[in-house]
């Protein structure tokens, strides 16, 4: 199964993928996206100050505004 980063504030995302069977690590650092299929962000400080630094070779979602259930969709659609 895929391995998913989720950042620590989004506890419910993070246990719905866990159920569905993903691995999923917290995410931290940006060296924690490090291995990951896939990454959920908050989109709190996404790209603060204008500086992009790519940790993950797959895709990364935003969450905001979004369920755990919605976030679990789209994760799903864009590993495979």
């Amino acid at each position: 199964m895929a391995k998913i980063g989720v950042e620590q504030s989004l506890t419910d995302v993070k246990d719905a993928l866990q159920s569905r069977g993903y691995q999923v690590t917290e995410l931290a650092r940006a060296e924690d996206a490090r291995g990951c299929d896939c990454c959920v962000i908050t989109g709190l400080d996404q790209n603060m100050m204008g500086i992009q630094n790519i940790a993950v070779d797959g895709p990364v979602i935003n969450a905001h505004g979004l369920t755990a259930e919605q976030v679990c969709r789209e994760v799903e659609s864009r590993i495979q």
